[in-house]
């Protein structure tokens, strides 16, 4: 476990990078975009190669490709493997060109209709007109990006864990410097500022997908169609299947969300995405590189029936990242509102945007380890080649999480979406744990109770620390940008440095692991 502690770290500092390029890239985004027609427009055309990303690339084939990629490696050695890995990109490229043709068809559909007369307002109709252009755009990166990351899982199996955690920096650093051409370079409208953007998506994309190949060449595969198949392909089809339908359940939750903020006002969308972001650097960076790393390991495990080895890095795992999400989810929340005003409240996102967001945020920042917990727990599922059960409890979630929005969206608008999601998420959480307890006890025998409370008080201690420290600093310094820089700077580390002893003093079982990972990722930074 040490060593997979160490890939963690690596895995986490790559990604801690990528992230901060990525907020960096949200800051500009919204400064020169706001909340117009515009910025929705373009968050709703990224959305759908991004929901298909999570869906291919590091959803559904993920899953299913590692435990088989796995087994090839283990059995039959690195040329055997390698090959099998062309057989899954060839028939994974055949499935992106059918889909981005049948995409075009629906964008260009709907493109027309909404030229007719419609219920939808002038602004509506605009709105919804511009994301079916930049949604024509963006769907080739759904191709760039989904095969991006099934080389990226390919690496991971043979312990490359950097390059593909690195993977969102070539993105990123595409975007930032189309935002820096358009704003202040060209002076750009908010609707240029959106055409241009979504060109240097698709740089950024190709980038994402030349680095991942140039390392797969280096370990000796090499770029061959082929379309032949073997029992490895079955058992591949046979994975992919259910955990497509398992992926495609939970993408549809998103997409089903950020269309109902979508319709809902200019404000609405923009906010989630934002919320989501925001979630996404602590749960990146940590949560998802422990899943991330455990996921090959758990696969092994399962593969040569070392069903002690499973329960320990299971075990082990769900403890460390809920060491990890749950202080990060009270911080967050605690600090939502000067974190929101530093990093986003220039240009034309401003202080009305930021007083819809803040709550939104809340919201996703209390489901933070829910979405934890569901990631670890349906690797666990497919490490043991179980792809059905987490597909029936993403329905579940799905339902739930389309009847609550319907309800509560009329009465609440955009929080009551926000609250959908964190009820629909915790249900996810709760049934995923509970099958694993029924169906495969084993995996659930080195847990420990005790030990999350220890985090919890832990963490309440740090919610105290954030609480306390915000009433004095904004009693002292008042309000405004040097305040928020006090509070972010100031609190986020000594909250941090209290949780740490906090949980050292109760003797959480894991501590030294979690400090070390810590240091570590300090070190590597």
């Amino acid at each position: 476990m040490a060593r997979n502690f160490q890939h963690i770290a690596v895995v986490a500092a790559s990604t801690l990078g990528s992230r901060v390029l990525g907020l960096l890239r949200d800051i500009l985004t919204l400064s020169l975009l706001g909340t117009t027609p515009a910025a929705a427009a373009f968050l709703f055309a990224f959305t759908v190669p991004n929901l298909f990303r999570r869906l291919l690339g590091e959803g559904a084939l993920t899953s299913a490709l590692v435990p088989v990629f796995s087994e090839t490696l283990s059995r039959e050695g690195k040329p055997a493997a390698l090959r099998f890995a062309n057989q899954a990109l060839t028939r994974t490229a055949m499935a992106l060109a059918v889909l981005i043709g049948l995409g075009l068809v629906v964008y260009g559909i709907a493109y027309l209709l909404l030229g007719a007369e419609t219920r939808l307002g002038q602004d509506a109709r605009e709105r919804w007109r511009l994301g079916c252009i930049l949604g024509v755009v963006l769907l080739p990166y759904m191709a760039l990006i989904c095969l991006a990351a099934a080389q990226g899982a390919v690496l991971n199996v043979l312990q490359r864990f950097a390059i593909h955690a690195l993977s969102s920096v070539w993105l990123n650093i595409a975007m930032i410097a189309t935002l820096l051409i358009s704003g202040p370079l060209l002076g750009l409208g908010a609707t240029s500022t959106a055409y241009l953007l979504a060109a240097g998506v698709l740089v950024g994309g190709l980038a994402q997908l030349f680095v991942p190949s140039m390392a797969l060449r280096g370990e000796g595969w090499r770029w061959k169609w082929d379309t032949s198949g073997d029992e490895r392909i079955g058992e591949l089809r046979r994975l992919f299947l259910p955990a497509v339908a398992g992926a495609a359940i939970l993408q549809i939750n998103i997409l089903v969300s950020r269309l109902l903020g979508f319709g809902l006002s200019d404000e609405a969308l923009p906010a989630l995405y934002l919320a989501a972001r925001l979630v996404e650097l602590p749960l990146g960076v940590f949560a998802i590189a422990v899943a991330t790393v455990l996921f090959p390991s758990l696969s092994l495990h399962a593969a040569s029936g070392d069903s002690q080895g499973m329960a320990k890095s299971f075990g082990q795992g769900l403890r460390v990242i809920l060491a990890i999400t749950v202080p990060a989810a009270v911080g967050l929340a605690m600090l939502a509102g000067p974190i929101l005003r530093l990093l986003f409240e220039w240009g034309r996102f401003n202080a009305t945007d930021v007083a819809v967001t803040r709550p939104v945020l809340i919201i996703f920042a209390v489901a933070m380890p829910s979405y934890a917990v569901s990631t670890l727990a349906t690797r666990g599922f497919h490490a043991m080649k179980d792809t059905r059960t987490p597909v029936r409890v993403a329905a579940w979630s799905f339902f739930a999480n389309l009847g609550v929005s319907l309800a509560l969206i009329v009465p609440l608008g955009v929080i009551g979406l926000a609250l959908a999601n964190l009820i629909s998420s915790a249900l996810q959480a709760v049934m995923l744990m509970l099958c694993l307890r029924r169906d495969s006890a084993r995996v659930l025998t080195d847990l420990r109770t005790p030990e999350f409370i220890k985090v919890v008080y832990s963490s309440l201690g740090l919610g105290l620390v954030c609480w306390l420290g915000q009433q004095f600093i904004f009693g002292w310094a008042g309000t405004g940008k040097i305040a928020d820089i006090i509070v972010v700077c100031l609190l986020i580390p000594v909250g941090v440095v209290v949780y740490f002893i906090l949980l050292w003093l109760s003797r959480f079982h894991e501590r030294r692991e979690v400090v070390e990972f810590a240091a570590s990722m300090l070190r590597r930074r």
